[in-house]
């Protein structure tokens, strides 16, 4: 008996010793309890961000609002791949593309990047994962449907999945 009480004591001790150093401010993955009404959005940022993850914010929001909320951008975030002025849809995922390789730490030189809203086909099939077919695809999109606003829409492009934006993805810019 006395076994069992002093294994109970001990555990206890132990769990109040890792309560105190649990923070309780902690992102747990954009995991919110408020209640979703009408007038909220479901949002998901990741890439150069300070804490990625799905954020619960209120309609008519821009991209400005959703990186606010997650911390905000880290000093390698490349300000030519993404709007802070795009309003927000609900169930939309937004990357944040470096500006320098992280594979590299020690790189003075930034990512050899296209932008998708200016650059002609010849330009873009330069990137690997963009071949010439896939750049006349997305010249032809542009031509079509105007502008991309944020580096996911490239994902409408016929030809282009999931498979080949995480390819290109630090590779292309909208502005």
């Amino acid at each position: 008996m006395v076994k069992v009480f002093i294994g109970v004591l001990v555990a206890t001790i132990a769990l109040i010793v890792v309560f105190q150093f649990i923070d309780p401010n902690i992102n747990t993955g954009g995991v919110s309890t408020s209640l979703v009404d009408s007038n909220s959005i479901s949002v998901s940022i990741s890439g150069e961000v300070v804490r990625s993850g799905t954020y619960l914010l209120d309609k008519n929001t821009a991209l400005f609002d959703l990186i606010e909320a997650c911390g905000g951008v880290t000093s390698n975030a490349d300000e030519n791949a993404y709007d802070t002025s795009y309003l927000l849809q609900d169930g939309y995922s937004f990357y944040i593309a470096p500006k320098y390789d992280n594979s590299d730490v020690c790189s003075l030189e930034p990512i050899e990047k296209v932008n998708i809203n200016k650059d002609d086909a010849e330009t873009m099939s330069k990137i690997s994962g963009i071949g010439s077919t896939i750049a006349t695809a997305i010249v032809n999109y542009r031509n079509d449907n105007g502008s991309f606003g944020r580096i996911e829409d490239i994902k409408n492009v016929n030809g282009i999945g999931n498979a080949t934006f995480e390819k290109v993805k630090n590779y292309i810019t909208i502005k």
